[in-house]
């Protein structure tokens, strides 16, 4: 029977793997051809500018690490400030990582487009893979290491994973940031250049006449592959922390390995799927959807098959096995129907885009209704897997199994993230790689088989914001209960007549739709200059319409550069200082009132928004696949509008909501020793 330091060993062992795959086809990568000099000449400028971003955006992010560093070691223990420095580092670098891949892989995926769609679907993914293996085995590196060096000093397993709370701490601060500032500087650049580019001066997407061009394919990669990176990073590790943190009260030392077992094993698996990802030239929109669910089902069946195997090597109980079933179960149907209101091969996109016929107003009106109704299959799916782990775990309490059973759960829906975050990662290559086929005048086929690709991206996206969303509510709860037990709230101690609960409840339930404002308001800023520099260029540069005259790429990319590291900070401090507030002022009841007034607002407006965008932005690239008019339709423009307020929905208010409620309920729990009865505690 494996013990808690061998099985931690193996855990070790696994993550080391990954990233011997990660090196391995980093390396690949940058073997393969990188297309004609204007090809790789347009890569350039996009890599100067993602580098340039992130080390901007980074420098700032070590100063708030720094200061929040200082804040934990002199109120809480120098423990968890090492572990937050820890977790802070490795997400930043899996993030980082992504983006230095993605930034080299579009040029070769657009190269590789002009041969085939399935050397291009290959190329692309490999770049995805590299994230997702990254993402998980940076994290499993980072708390296994951390879980040596407390045991290796006599530090209990429970009050190590209470240490190792900060590496969550750490990860989800960054990912917030990461994900807001990335999401706010790319948006920013999409919608400046579509307003202004596609329906203001009628020319084509990603044309080079266009000067926000090169920005809107740097926010690709900083938003949708460094910020997203970040972002699951954040997820993966919050799961783990919060299963393994419940555990050791409900189980002991094996109740603290499992999670990490399973996720360990989940790596292999994840690895082994990527191998079925291939295709055929002239495949379909749905052909290319099942490529990627083969892989991921695949995959999530060696995790079950891998499960049983450590379920019976720790002596846990089958129950435990079940219950990763059921999360995993839980997270593809989440994808199932998340692909089922996104992708414009269905009803859903279908109607959308039908309703650009009549105009704007109604598009914008079906597609909020879809969304609205999008969010009905995820709440059932969560509800009932949260009744059968609470089921399959014995019990209710606060400090039961069955709350550790949801935390598994949680566990078993992201145990193949290290392939369904290469789907979500590899469609802002195929995104780039499009901007560089237009730019570069490549054959007309080579954009007909980058479009097929991005289109199939947008959906995988999509579903990849469901898993996020989906675990994140698992994930909350269960770190919700470890702040209860930290807190030392009892489970009858929660009454809704408390005087403090409602109000915590209201302030929580309020707090996602704020910080969506802010993030909206943000991007509409931003967007602003853009759209005032774009103007601007097209006014006063000569022959710039007629392509004789060349577009000040830089001066847009060092707009959104500003705007989003200057736009970033509020919505960014709000997730942290809000929970502090609320727990100093009203008292540890009234923060636990909180997170579940966030947890149940935050997931349907995450929902809400993720597929209102994706939704939105299919149903334009339907439109341009020849139906309804095709490119430059009145239905086209009413959908590029469509696609436009779309954005910022799905690219960065939608998903930047999972990670707050769970870095408010992480930072709940990091601090829930300091907090009491409340200074303003009246009654």
């Amino acid at each position: 029977m494996l013990t808690g330091t061998t099985a931690i060993g193996f855990t070790l062992a696994i993550a080391i793997v990954g990233l011997i795959y990660v090196v391995f086809q980093l390396r690949r990568l940058l073997g393969m051809d990188a297309g004609n000099q204007v090809m790789r000449d347009i890569a350039d400028a996009i890599q100067e500018g993602a580098a340039a971003f992130l080390n901007r955006e980074y420098t700032f992010l070590a100063g708030f690490v720094l200061v929040v560093t200082i804040v934990i070691a002199a109120f809480l223990n120098w423990q968890t400030a090492v572990s937050f420095v820890l977790g802070a580092v490795a997400s930043g670098a899996a993030g980082y990582l992504g983006m230095y891949t993605a930034v080299r892989a579009n040029v070769r995926t657009a190269a590789a487009a002009s041969k085939s769609l399935n050397d291009g679907l290959r190329v692309a993914f490999s770049s995805g893979s590299v994230m997702g293996m990254a993402v998980v085995s940076f994290s499993l590196l980072g708390m296994t290491g951390l879980y040596f060096l407390f045991a290796s000093m006599g530090i209990p397993e429970g009050q190590a994973i209470q240490y190792i709370t900060g590496f969550g701490f750490g990860a989800s601060s960054i990912a917030l940031f990461a994900r807001v500032g990335g999401g706010i500087y790319t948006k920013a650049a999409d919608v400046g250049a579509d307003l202004v580019g596609k329906v203001e001066q009628g020319i084509p997407e990603d044309d080079p006449r266009n000067p926000a061009v090169i920005a809107d394919n740097v926010g690709d990669n900083v938003g949708d592959v460094a910020g997203m990176g970040a972002d699951l990073f954040e997820s993966y590790s919050g799961s783990i922390i919060a299963a393994a943190t419940l555990g050791a009260v409900v189980a002991g030392g094996a109740g603290v390995i499992l999670p990490f077992l399973v996720a360990a094993v989940g790596i292999i698996a994840a690895l082994l799927g990527t191998f079925l990802v291939r295709t055929k030239e002239g495949a379909t929109q749905e052909d290319l959807l099942k490529t990627l669910r083969y892989a991921i089902y695949g995959a999530s069946a060696l995790v079950l098959l891998f499960a049983a195997i450590v379920v019976l090597m720790t002596g846990v109980g089958w129950n435990f096995f079940f219950v990763v079933v059921v999360g995993l179960l839980a997270g593809n149907g989440i994808g199932y129907f998340t692909e089922y209101y996104t992708s414009y091969t269905t009803k859903p996109t279908q109607g959308i885009a039908k309703a650009a016929e009549t105009g704007s107003a109604t598009l914008i009106i079906q597609g909020m209704a879809v969304g609205m109704v999008s969010t009905v299959a995820p709440v059932l799916i969560v509800a009932a897997a949260i009744l059968i782990a609470l089921a399959l775990g014995g019990g209710t309490g606060a400090g039961s199994a069955g709350l550790y059973a949801v935390a598994l759960a949680g566990v078993g829906m992201l145990s193949t993230l290290g392939i369904t975050l290469a789907t979500d990662a590899y469609g802002p290559v195929a995104d780039n790689a499009g901007g560089i086929a237009e730019m570069s005048h490549l054959p007309s086929n080579v954009r007909e088989r980058t479009d097929a690709l991005d289109s199939l991206g947008n959906t995988t996206a999509a579903t990849g914001k469901g898993f996020a969303i989906g675990s994140a509510v698992l994930t909350a709860l269960a770190l919700m209960a470890a702040y209860t037990q930290a807190a030392g709230i009892q489970p009858g101690d929660l009454d809704l007549l408390d005087p403090t609960m409602i109000p915590g409840i209201l302030i929580g339930a309020m707090l996602p739709y704020l910080f969506a404002a802010l993030t909206m308001t943000a991007v509409g800023k931003a967007a602003y200059e853009i759209v005032l520099e774009v103007r601007r260029q097209f006014k006063e540069i000569p022959g710039l319409m007629a392509g004789t005259g060349r577009p000040d790429y830089r001066t847009c990319v060092d707009i959104s550069t500003r705007s989003a590291l200057r736009e970033m900070i509020l919505p960014g401090a709000l997730a942290v200082i809000v929970p502090l507030l609320v727990g100093f002022l009203l008292g540890v009841k009234a923060l636990a009132g909180l997170l579940i007034g966030a947890i149940a607002s935050g997931f349907l407006l995450a929902v809400m928004m993720a597929n209102s965008g994706g939704a939105w932005d299919n149903a334009k690239k339907w439109i341009e696949t020849g139906v309804l008019g095709g490119k430059g339709s009145d239905a086209h423009k009413a959908a590029v509008v469509g696609d436009t307020v779309g954005d910022p929905f799905k690219d960065t208010s939608g998903p930047s909501l999972n990670i707050l409620i769970k870095l408010m309920s992480i930072v709940s729990l990091v601090f829930a020793s300091a907090f009491g009865a409340g200074w303003l505690n009246l009654f």
